[in-house]
């Protein structure tokens, strides 16, 4: 590797480090809920809007992102983002009440254009033969950030349960979730100083007509004999983008009846993506495990290995996507996810409830001497879903202690095939990973034509946000309303359609150029009948 191909990949790797902090963000929450629940005293909606606050954020975030790094350029927008990344744990940290917490979040969520906003930027500053690997570091550096929050809030529960005397005294166990929370204020900031390094875009300092900026910033990323060279080759392509169609033109050609499948296809991953229920579970992971009765501790453990399949799956999807291509990668990726959603669902479903006087016993040291008189009311009762034990409980608890205690009340007297739904669970995710969690962006790069892809790209980025928002919203209100075994039903069955619409419009784009996927998409008929021909 030269000289300027280390600094290409040193920059990168700063600007990428954005998605380590975005990962902690999104994940670091999961460990928190059942804590800041009873903090606050939070019903079902209050929890899914403190969780789901930041996918709130980031559809103002997708809407302002563009134009502002247009105005100001890439590198100050990046500091902008990383400034309100601090802001938002040091808020959340500190937040005195629900609403403060949310607000908190929220801003934390206008910094998740970062992701947009990095690979824009490590596009245009890679060499051309790095560009695919470096702008893939980004999708990495999110996983890598999703296991380490895993870990973080586990080994701080681990502390807190410890009775250790300094534990005692920095107040960790009484405030837990704050801990928890607080991990993400280092990283965030040494981001931000980081990103005080980094030169500015060549490419938007030649746009904005700043040529000898643009060269004081080329001398940074390449030999200072390609210096010329390159500064040409940008000035030709910037000329060529600012002939290119108004935002206005670009939106009503979405409508072309040639960008037809482009756009059926776009949105069919937009929708498909988040409504499968990745982020339900990764967002609310210790939540999901303690359904199946294994208790706070091992849930939490359990997340730690949902961070690393994650991460050795996303590995193996960057690696094989330019080998055996888009169209095999999501459709076994989606057969899976439906299969593994489906073993989700017969668990739960087969699931029956019953509390026995020995479990009493064993409650004695964590409720009072009412709220176990309220239980023996239970005892013997068997319930056949989580639903009809979960209303029991709050009726003879009340809604506030049940859902408080209800991780140990759960283990207690659930029969279940837990490992069933852990396996089903483990095997969504590494699916998830290998398919339309990573091939999504690409795909979204590929399918649409330059002239379009101002406007086409961030509204699939969009409609997934938005999706993406409900979807972490509604979770505790479902899994209260609908119950564990519906909600992973009704993941599967729209896992199931996804596959379905994506079977039969996905092309295989790997090997062809922009042009040449274009002109297949307006003109080819879809996959699936090209199959069927060739075929016969």
């Amino acid at each position: 590797m030269g000289v300027s191909s280390r600094t290409a990949f040193q920059f990168a790797a700063i600007v990428a480090m954005g998605g380590f902090i975005f990962g902690l963000d999104a994940a670091l929450i999961s460990g928190t809920v059942r804590f800041v629940t009873a903090e606050f005293g939070l019903n079902d909606l209050q929890l899914g809007s403190v969780v789901s606050a930041p996918g709130f954020g980031v559809l103002f975030a997708l809407i302002a992102a563009g134009p502002l790094c247009d105005r100001i350029g890439r590198k100050y927008t990046l500091i902008i983002i990383a400034a309100l990344y601090v802001l938002s744990a040091v808020f959340s940290v500190i937040a005195p009440s629900y609403e403060a917490l949310v607000a908190a979040r929220f801003i934390g969520g206008l910094a998740f254009a970062s992701l947009s906003l990095a690979s824009m930027y490590i596009g245009e500053i890679a060499p051309a033969d790095m560009r695919g690997k470096l702008v893939s570091m980004n999708q990495i550096t999110i996983v890598v950030g999703l296991t380490a929050a895993y870990f973080f809030n586990y080994f701080l529960l681990e502390l807190a349960g410890s009775g250790a005397q300094w534990v005692q005294t920095v107040g960790l166990q009484q405030n837990l979730w704050r801990w928890m929370l607080g991990v993400e204020i280092l990283p965030a900031l040494v981001w931000l100083l980081l990103l005080l390094r980094i030169p500015e875009s060549p490419r938007w300092l030649i746009a904005k007509n700043r040529i000898d900026d643009a060269k004081h910033a080329l001398q940074r990323l390449v030999p200072a004999e390609k210096v010329e060279e390159n500064l040409a080759a940008i000035r030709n392509a910037v000329h060529g983008e600012v002939l290119a169609p108004s935002f206005a033109k670009q939106f009503s050609m979405l409508f072309d009846s040639r960008l037809k499948r482009a756009m059926i296809v776009g949105l069919a991953f937009a929708i498909v993506q988040p409504i499968t229920g990745v982020n339900a579970i990764l967002f609310y992971a210790p939540m999901v495990f303690e359904q199946t009765g294994v208790g706070t501790n091992a849930a939490f453990m359990q997340t730690i290995i949902v961070g690393l399949v994650s991460l050795v799956f996303t590995v193996v999807a960057l690696s094989c996507i330019d080998k055996f291509g888009r169209r095999p990668l999501v459709i076994v990726g989606l057969l899976w996810s439906v299969l593994s959603l489906f073993m989700c669902f017969w668990a739960f479903n087969e699931a029956t409830y019953l509390l026995e006087a020995s479990h009493l016993a064993e409650l004695a040291g964590t409720l009072d001497q009412a709220q176990l008189g309220a239980l023996q009311n239970m005892v013997g009762v068997q319930y056949n879903s989580d639903l009809e034990y979960k209303a029991a409980l709050a009726l003879n608890l009340g809604a506030e202690s049940a859902r408080a205690h209800e991780g140990v009340l759960i283990q207690l007297a659930a029969t279940m095939n837990g490992w069933l739904v852990i396996l089903g669970i483990i095997g969504f995710i590494a699916a998830f990973h290998l398919s339309i969690g990573p091939i999504m962006w690409v795909v979204f790069s590929e399918i649409v034509p330059i002239h379009v892809r101002g406007v086409a790209i961030p509204m699939f980025a969009f409609v997934t946000s938005l999706v993406s928002f409900f979807v972490q919203k509604l979770f505790p209100w479902q899994l209260n309303v609908m119950g564990a075994a519906e909600i992973f039903l009704f993941y599967c069955l729209s896992g199931a359609a996804g596959l379905v619409l994506l079977w039969w419009f996905l092309p295989e784009t790997k090997g062809k150029t922009i042009e040449q996927i274009a002109d297949g998409l307006a003109g080819e008929q879809p996959a699936s009948s090209r199959m069927s021909t060739t075929a016969n």
